[in-house]
């Protein structure tokens, strides 16, 4: 495990585990315990030549661990199982050490022709190990005989061009993952132009030679292996077993905490490729535009599943137009299936009324006890100490890692971009993943329309209050207003400084003017008028979005829970006035506001809420006919959200949280009981919707925007994926289980800005770096955005501020797009046909303007991550029964299976790309030189890289120039002689 105490030193390795490697150089670096003078051996010595240099360096790295002694008792840190001083200080001398020999190496062949080599066929310390030792974690696919190709995690280019011919795919698979992603196929895009070996390469082979020095003895594990225990990093000495068993113990927490996520989400039928609508064929309708340029229809013809008289338009003109009622008829016909609400409030699904009267429910919902017990799990690991370093640590190498990769791959992003035709940030396909339907207009749209009603139809009756109706006119009167007045500064709707941390302000910006009256006018969905106006305004919204076409949004809209005729005056309101775009899709937000209803004497009890949100959903699912709108609309709808001040302090008033029925008082329930209960039914009615070929839906809920952290653990449990998330910062093993996983967080920081985080505190960035599935979203463009395009305005403040480059904008998008709920016809579309896969195979950069080479680093960092999290075999602890241990592995190696799903053939076919990068090099001899013969190669040849090109230690810089000298000295004589054998020709 990773030393809880700070460095001591800088680290100047490329990989948090590269402390503990040995350049190439060398055949040992550390001295033995008990002999602290241990000669060093260098590559000099091994071919007899002892330089000056060596013996310098020698002399000062024994003598400073020698100086170790001298410290007071008082100064001496106490060694203990994670962390010992004297150690680690003798690393910082192997460190300089191995810096200066890098550099030493590097300057006696700057002036010679680069030497590629190639792996002699009886070195295989990279992708074997002893033959005895166990595979740390299951297969990760069935490798082909056939050509693979996987690249180097640092992405060194060209250190090896070629490599041997592999072994059969079978001993590949029994050493585990980490030695699939070392392991290089021979291949167009790999050949010797392409050759993809780097640090990993020697990493690997160092740890070869650490396994025949002293210290390596018994160190079964390699340099690259899943749990990462350098030297450097975990302080794994011959009598470290208490380290391998913590690690081991934190390792089992992680992947059972992944395992009890998996089982929520496979429960639910959140996960890919759960939702009926994402199958070949199924059809979407309205139907989407035809492509512009032939080349761009390769997938989704959508023209095979429509009417040859359906209705066609023009994008951004006569929205809605294309759509009519009578092509959705007939509707499906009637279940066989019955719903009860059980007494836990959870509407249950049964095969027929038999299997209710003797409860045999379709699916087993897990009960509110088994529910926080799991969630007291996550809670428990996250706030572990050990778990938190641990977890801390993985988080800031993945931020070095992109860092290191960035500098050495930057211009070569930028060439791949530039190859792309047609392509670039403005026309690849964005979605706004979090947008609030009732503020999806600017300032100026809404003023500019407001206006207009006022002089087109002032005597239009809008509004019936204190039993009299009232008109547009009269309404303005009664606020002494005229068209003439209204400004943007009257409207008042902007989120200045003011509604910082006072959310209950910022919930007063949506009363235009401040009065309640016309935001119940021109942003209701049920009010006098119908929402007739709002939806006018939405077409509006919606023609700026198809004229633009390349932004999509997913809108929240509210039902409150109050009426159980909401969710049929809502359909009516979106399928009379044919809000239908292939723009648009949208998500039902719940506001948490039981305890506003409970005040009024709306309902008795929490139950009520339950009933009037899930049983229309219940009911129609049963019988479309009984609910015809609502049926077509949710064809539409990809989720719910739940949605309200999350800062309000949750004050738990009962020891055991009673089920709603007998939740009667005016205490609002906590943030983790609505989201069960909204997990609860939705997984029942995910149930049946796909038993009946329909659409489902997934649980994307606000969270980790303010309040209690503990929020994110429900978040993690159980959503499939959440908005804001700002709060991950404060909780590192959290932050890690959201990448091990992958889930998406639709981040605001604009937003963010004006409530709660200042922009420049907005983790955003670090999140991206790190390697998290972030989006940008606008959530309020009433309150927060100036222009007409507030999606841009996102990401040009974004890029602004965190000096994104094109690609991260781009990789930003296509984020967007795999978080979001649109069918997967149309994301093949907008991505390609295999963006349900992952890494390169899955990314086609035509369409995402993502180059492969950023892609494949993305892909095979998370794969050695979760390969890292496979605990250590035949290390028994204590929590060896522990049930976080069962089927905690399940979860990880079905993340693995999942997302690895490289193809040879398909890399074979791409073109050839440069996926690890020229600036690694300053010579680009490397791409022109090919192999040289056999008597060049071995590893003793392998040339070293520079890690931080242009950066030369002190020590180095004074044997570089000490082995100049010797070199030129050497030439003097050379020449001498050879002037003097001119001289005397009959000497020779």
């Amino acid at each position: 495990m990773a030393s809880l105490q700070p460095s001591h030193t800088l680290r100047l390795d490329a990989d948090a585990n590269a402390a503990e490697i040995s350049s190439e150089d060398e055949v040992s670096l550390h001295p033995q315990s008990g002999n602290p003078q241990a000669p060093v051996m260098s590559l000099d010595d091994a071919k007899g030549h002892h330089t000056v240099a060596d013996e310098t360096n020698e002399s000062d790295f024994t003598g400073a661990i020698n100086t170790s002694g001298d410290i007071l008792p008082r100064d001496r840190l106490l060694k203990t199982p994670t962390y010992d001083y004297a150690y680690e200080k003798s690393m910082s001398h192997a460190e300089a050490k191995l810096f200066y020999q890098q550099h030493q190496f590097a300057s006696r062949n700057a002036d010679d022709e680069p030497i590629l080599n190639s792996v002699p066929a009886n070195y295989n310390a990279a992708v074997t190990q002893t033959a005895d030792a166990p595979s740390y974690a299951p297969a990760l696919k069935e490798h082909n005989d056939s050509e693979d190709v996987i690249a180097s995690t640092v992405c060194e280019h060209d250190s090896i061009a070629e490599t041997q011919p592999t072994r059969d795919s079978t001993s590949l698979d029994q050493h585990g993952p980490q030695f699939t992603h070392e392991h290089h196929f021979n291949s167009p895009i790999m050949s010797a132009n392409h050759g993809t070996y780097g640090i990993n390469m020697v990493l690997s082979k160092s740890q070869d030679q650490l396994r025949q020095s002293p210290l390596g003895v018994g160190n079964t594990h390699s340099a690259g292996d899943n749990l990462g225990t350098a030297h450097g990093t975990t302080n794994k000495t011959p009598n470290g077993d208490a380290v391998t068993s913590e690690l081991n113990v934190i390792c089992r927490k992680i992947l059972g905490l992944l395992d009890r996520r998996s089982k929520y989400i496979q429960l639910s039928l959140q996960g890919p490729g759960d939702n009926p609508k994402d199958r070949h064929g199924w059809k979407v309708y309205p139907a989407p535009p035809e492509p512009a340029w032939e080349g761009d229809n390769e997938t989704g013809k959508f023209s095979d599943n429509s009417r040859p008289e359906q209705k066609k338009r023009k994008m951004g003109q006569d929205i809605g137009e294309d759509f009519d009622m009578t092509e959705c008829l007939p509707l499906p016909e009637n279940s066989d299936w019955v719903f009860r609400l059980d007494g836990n409030s959870v509407y249950q699904v049964y095969e027929s009324d038999n299997a209710a009267s003797t409860n045999q429910p379709v699916v087993r919902i897990p009960s509110l006890r088994d529910f926080y017990m799991d969630l007291d799990a996550v809670t428990d690991v996250s706030t572990d100490g050990p778990a938190k370093s641990f977890a801390f640590k993985r988080l800031s190498y993945l931020e070095g890692k992109f860092q290191l990769y960035t500098l050495l791959n930057e211009y070569q992003e930028i060439a791949d971009s530039k190859k792309v035709p047609h392509r670039d940030f403005y026309n690849v396909r964005k979605v706004d993943t979090h947008v609030h339907h009732s503020a999806c207009m600017n300032q100026k749209h809404l003023l500019r329309f407001i206006k207009s009603k006022m002089k087109k139809s002032p005597d239009e009756v809008v509004l019936f209050r204190d039993g009299k109706h009232l008109t547009l006119k009269e309404v303005f009167e009664s606020i002494n207003l005229t068209a003439y007045d209204l400004s943007i500064d009257t409207l008042d709707m902007h989120a200045h400084t003011d509604s910082f941390h006072r959310f209950d302000k910022f919930n007063l910006k949506y009363n235009p003017v401040g009065e309640s009256r016309l935001r119940e006018i021109f942003l209701k969905t049920d009010n006098y008028i119908k929402g007739r106006y709002l939806a006018e305004i939405t077409k509006e919204v919606i023609s700026d979005l198809e004229s633009s076409k390349y932004q999509m949004v997913e809108w929240r809209i509210s039902i409150y829970g109050r009426s159980i005729q909401e969710w049929d005056k809502l359909a009516a309101w979106v399928v009379d006035n044919k809000l239908f775009s292939p723009n648009v899709r949208w998500l039902i937000q719940i506001p948490r506001l039981y305890d506003v209803y409970k005040s009024s004497g709306m309902m008795e009890n929490f139950e009520q809420v339950i009933t009037n949100v899930f049983q229309p959903l219940f009911e129609v699912t049963k019988d479309p006919s009984s609910h015809p709108k609502l049926h077509i609309f949710l064809q539409r709808v990809v989720g719910f959200d739940s949605v309200d001040d999350e800062s309000k302090a949750e004050r738990r008033l009962y020891r055991k949280y009673p089920i709603p029925r007998e939740w009667s008082t005016k205490q609002n329930p906590p943030y983790s009981y609505w989201i069960y209960f909204m997990f609860a039914n939705i997984a029942s009615l995910n149930i049946w919707r796909k038993q009946r070929g329909f659409n489902t839906f997934v649980l994307r809920p606000h969270c980790g925007e303010a309040g209690d952290p503990d929020h994110l653990a429900v978040g993690f449990l159980c959503c499939h994926s959440i908005s804001h998330g700002i709060l991950l910062r404060k909780v590192p093993l959290l932050q890690y289980l959201f990448y091990l996983d992958q889930i998406g967080i639709a981040m605001s920081p604009l937003s963010n800005n004006a409530l709660f985080l200042t922009y420049d505190k907005n983790p955003f960035a670090n999140f991206f770096r790190r390697g998290l599935n972030v989006s940008l979203s606008t959530d309020d463009p009433l309150q927060f955005a100036f222009t007409k395009e507030p999606l841009i305005e996102e990401y040009s403040v974004a890029a602004q501020i965190y000096k994104f480059s094109a690609v991260d904008m781009c990789e930003l998008a296509k984020h967007s797009v795999e978080q979001s709920g649109f069918e997967l016809s149309l994301k093949q579309r907008w991505l390609g046909a295999n963006c349900s896969a992952a890494g390169v195979y899955g990314n086609n950069v035509a369409k995402s303007n993502v180059p492969d080479i950023r892609e494949e680093f993305r892909h095979e960092t998370l794969m050695r991550e979760l390969a890292l999290d496979q605990p250590q075999p035949g290390v028994t602890t204590e929590n060896e029964s522990h049930p976080l241990r069962k089927g905690g592995e399940q979860a990880t190696a079905s993340l693995l299976t999942s997302s690895m799903i490289y193809s040879s053939n398909h890399l074979q076919n791409q073109p050839e790309t440069n996926v690890t990068g020229d600036t690694c090099f300053a010579n680009p001899a490397h791409h022109l030189s090919g192999t040289k013969s056999s008597e060049s190669t071995g590893p003793e040849t392998l040339p070293e890289q520079k890690i931080f090109p242009g950066i030369v230690h002190e020590r180095a810089q004074r044997g570089s120039m000490l082995t100049r000298s010797l070199a030129e000295d050497n030439k003097v004589t050379k020449d001498e002689d050879k002037v003097e054998g001119n001289n005397h020709p009959s000497s020779s």
